[in-house]
């Protein structure tokens, strides 16, 4: 089942992934919501749409924007609705 593991922590845990771009997309509810605050940061896929952040805290130690998904994301990306993907020093393993 992947997980996604940030500083020896599991943050995430589902066998209901979907993957995009080589990205594993979790449902947002296996997301550890005692580890994210929410983030300014925004960007803008061409065929997804804008992407909202999460930066991840524990223990003193922070992981800037490290967590993203897309609140209203475009037609064609409609997999990743209600969903979150990683990047930075966030490993997903199956």
């Amino acid at each position: 089942m992947p997980k996604a593991i940030w500083n020896d922590l599991v943050i995430a845990e589902s066998a209901d992934t979907v993957v995009v771009e080589g990205n594993h997309y979790f449902p947002r509810t296996a997301l550890r919501d005692d580890l994210i605050k929410d983030s300014a940061t925004h960007t803008v896929c061409p065929w997804k749409g804008t992407a909202s952040y999460y930066t991840l805290e524990h223990d003193g130690l922070t992981s800037r924007d490290a967590v993203w998904y897309y609140p209203d994301p475009l037609p064609e990306a409609e997999m990743v609705r209600d969903r979150v993907a990683f990047w930075k020093d966030v490993k997903v393993v199956d």
